[in-house]
C-alpha cells in the first residue's frame, strides 16, 4: 500500500471496534462513530489538507478534480460551522476575481470546464456577492448556448463522467436561484444518458465504445443522480425515471461491495484493486439515499457505514487518500483499467471522501 502505515496503524483499533461484529440499531449506522472515525473530524482533516494546497492548473485553468474538493470542502465547513475554515475557502477565490486570475477559468465549452461554476455559486449562497453569481450563472448558461434535437447541452459525450459535471452545475444554478429551468437542463440530460449507458444489471458503460464497469464512472454517475435526485421535486415528471435508475445501480452495487467495504477498480472484476474515489462516490450516494428515505435504511445504512470505515482507513495522517485511479479516459481492454496508476493524495479521491462526510453530517 501506498499511504502511510501511521495512518493505519493510529485508526486500526478504532475500525476494528466499529466492523460488523459489532451490533448497532440503524439509527446507530451514521452517529456511532469510533474514535478517530466520525465524518467532522476526517472531513476537517480533508478539507484543511485542501485549502493549504496551490492551484495545480496543469493546463492553465483551475481543474475539475479541484472544484469538486473545493465544493466538498464548502459544505464541509457549512454543515461544521467552521467559519474560519469557509472564510479561508473563500479567500482561495480571490485571485480569480481580478482580470488576469479569472484568465485561469476556462471558457472552453467542455463539461470539465463548465463545472468550475459550482463553486462560485456555493459561494455566492454563503456571501450574496453578485460577482460570485455572475460567474456560475455564466457557465451553467454558456453549457446550453446550443443543443441537441433531443434538448441536451451539445457538450454532452455520453461518457459517465459527464453526469456528475453537467448535475453539479445546473442543480447549483438552480438552487442559488430557483429558477426551475436549471434543473429541467439536468433532469432532461439525465434520463438521455440513463437511456443510453445502464445497462440492464444496473450498473453503468464508461462510453458507448467502452464497456467496462469502471469504478469512478460509475461514481461520477452516482453523485450526480444524488445531487440532482436532493434538489428535484417529487412533483417533477423526470423523477421517478432517475429515482429508479439511482434505485437500480445501488441494488446491484450491494451485491459488489467488497469486505473491505471497497468496490473495485472494475466494480464486476473481484480480482480488480480496490479503488478509494468511486467508493468514496457510493458512499455519498448510500448514505443520503438512507438519510433522505429512497433506501431501505435497515439494507443500506450498515452498507454505507462500512464503505465509509473501509475508506477512511486509506487517509494517511495528512489527510491524503491512497489508492486513487488516476485521471482516466474512456479504456478498450480490461489490461488498461487494472493497470492504471494508483496515487495518493489525488483530489479525484479527495474530494468524493469531503462529499461523503458532508452526507453523514447532514
Amino acid at each position: 500500500m501506498r499511504y502511510a502505515l501511521a495512518g493505519l496503524a493510529l485508526l486500526l483499533g478504532a475500525l476494528t471496534a466499529g466492523g460488523a461484529a459489532r451490533s448497532l440499531t440503524p439509527q446507530d449506522d451514521f452517529s456511532d462513530w469510533p474514535p478517530g472515525a466520525s465524518p467532522r473530524e476526517i472531513g476537517t482533516r480533508v478539507a484543511e489538507n485542501f485549502v493549504a494546497r496551490p492551484f495545480e492548473r496543469p493546463t492553465g485553468y483551475v481543474i475539475y478534480p479541484e472544484v469538486c474538493a473545493w465544493y466538498g470542502s464548502l459544505t464541509l465547513a457549512g454543515l461544521t460551522g467552521n467559519a474560519d475554515l469557509q472564510s479561508r475557502l473563500i479567500a482561495k477565490f480571490d485571485p480569480l476575481l481580478t482580470p488576469e486570475g479569472s484568465k485561469h477559468i476556462s471558457p472552453d465549452a467542455h463539461v470539465d470546464f463548465r463545472v468550475f461554476g459550482a463553486v462560485p455559486l456555493e459561494i455566492y449562497m454563503r456571501t450574496k456577492d453578485e460577482r460570485y453569481l455572475r460567474i456560475g450563472l455564466g457557465l451553467a448558461d454558456q453549457q446550453w448556448a446550443t443543443t441537441t434535437p433531443d434538448g441536451i447541452t451539445t457538450e454532452a459525450r455520453y461518457w459517465i463522467d459527464d453526469m456528475f459535471m453537467i448535475s453539479a452545475v445546473q442543480v447549483q444554478a438552480f438552487r442559488a436561484t430557483g429558477e426551475a429551468r436549471y434543473l429541467d437542463r439536468a433532469a432532461t440530460a439525465m434520463v438521455a444518458y440513463l437511456d443510453k449507458l445502464q445497462q440492464p444489471n444496473g450498473l453503468f458503460y464508461h462510453a458507448l465504445d467502452s464497456p467496462f464497469y469502471w469504478n469512478r464512472g460509475n461514481g461520477w454517475m452516482a453523485a450526480g443522480a444524488t445531487e440532482l435526485l436532493r434538489s428535484l421535486p417529487a412533483s417533477h415528471p423526470l423523477r421517478p425515471r432517475i429515482l429508479s435508475g439511482y434505485q437500480k445501480m445501488m441494488a446491484t452495487l450491494l451485491k459488489y461491495q467488497g469486505e473491505d467495504g471497497l468496490w473495485r477498480q472494475l466494480i464486476d472484476h473481484p480480482e480488480a484493486w480496490p479503488e478509494t474515489s468511486g467508493t468514496g462516490m457510493f458512499t455519498f450516494a448510500m448514505v443520503t439515499g438512507v438519510k433522505q428515505g429512497w433506501l431501505d435504511r435497515a439494507v443500506y445504512g450498515p452498507a454505507a457505514r462500512k464503505a465509509w470505515l473501509g475508506l477512511i482507513k486509506y487517509l494517511d495522517p495528512a489527510g491524503n487518500v491512497g489508492n486513487v485511479c488516476a485521471g482516466t479516459n474512456k479504456g478498450f481492454t480490461v489490461e488498461y483499467y487494472l493497470e492504471r496508476p494508483r496515487n495518493v493524495g489525488d483530489l479525484h479521491g479527495q474530494a468524493p471522501l469531503l462529499w461523503s462526510a458532508s452526507a453523514l453530517l447532514r
